[in-house]
């Protein structure tokens, strides 16, 4: 799978909400009501993650959870993080 060029991963980030890129990533933060609702929604991107066999770069503090996807096999974006992408955002919404 071969990596966007920067163009390409601008031009992709219209069929997602609240994602940007930079940093040969494309990031978000999401803030959740409390740390169960964070962790309860790491667990099942967890699990979603795992089945693509690929996995986000991520931090929670409190109620917030940060990700950052990239392929680091091809060292930038590639389908495989829009489709994360998508599946994070109907889990949270």
């Amino acid at each position: 799978m071969k990596a966007f060029t920067e163009q390409e991963v601008l031009e992709k980030l219209g069929e997602i909400q609240d994602w940007e890129y930079q940093d040969s990533a494309i990031h978000t933060a999401i803030e959740f009501r409390d740390f169960k609702d964070a962790f309860s929604v790491m667990t099942r991107i967890a699990f979603e993650a795992e089945k693509m066999n690929h996995h986000p770069d991520w931090s929670n503090v409190y109620n917030t959870l940060n990700i950052s996807l990239s392929t680091h096999s091809e060292g930038g974006v590639t389908q495989k993080d829009f489709d994360l992408a998508k599946i994070i955002d109907s889990l949270v919404s």
